[in-house]
């Protein structure tokens, strides 16, 4: 949570503000929803066993809430992602508690997972955890793919020094003199 003597408090009203009062139009929400669903299933495909851990679970729809944003999901058959028809109901909810984007920020370059409530079936929540935990994307592969292979592993190994550097800034804590992450 930004504090008010933080330097991100006027940020962070001025985006509940805007947030809440500007919402994008509906036809642009259905295709950033069609993108991340593109997205999820690229990641999802580097990874076979998530694919299997998937299969069992087709038909069951899972809702994403966060703010203002909202997103239901359904496995496939083919142990992918797709939207939710319109009006399907939900067998779990996940609703990311957090609300501040830079409280967001943060803990992911701290490595940590948001908090989540959980309302619905615990079986489902617990495959889905599963996937958060084990599934990551693999940049520097895809990266290769388009600029090759040395260019790509350059890139990728700077990127990671900037956001290793990130994480220590971000872990130390306000007032004191060279703190650590490990603090």
């Amino acid at each position: 949570m930004v504090t008010p003597s933080s330097p991100f408090a006027f940020l962070e009203d001025l985006a509940n503000r805007v947030g809440s009062r500007l919402q994008p139009p509906e036809w642009a929400v259905h295709e950033i929803q069609h993108r991340a669903v593109l997205f999820l299933n690229h990641v999802l495909q580097q990874e076979p066993e998530a694919q299997q851990r998937l299969l069992p679970l087709q038909g069951r729809v899972v809702k994403f809430e966060w703010r203002f944003v909202t997103m239901q999901f359904v496995p496939t058959p083919a142990g992918l992602l797709d939207l939710a028809p319109e009006g399907a109901v939900a067998e779990l909810t996940l609703t990311v508690t957090e609300t501040s984007p830079f409280g967001l920020a943060r803990a992911a370059f701290k490595g940590e997972k948001p908090a989540v409530r959980i309302e619905g079936d615990v079986q489902l929540a617990a495959e889905i955890n599963w996937l958060v935990d084990h599934v990551r994307w693999d940049v520097e592969d895809d990266l290769a793919r388009a600029i090759g292979d040395v260019p790509a592993h350059t890139i990728a190994t700077g990127a990671r020094r900037v956001v290793d550097a990130l994480r220590q800034f971000v872990g130390q804590r306000p007032g004191k003199a060279g703190g650590s992450a490990a603090e």
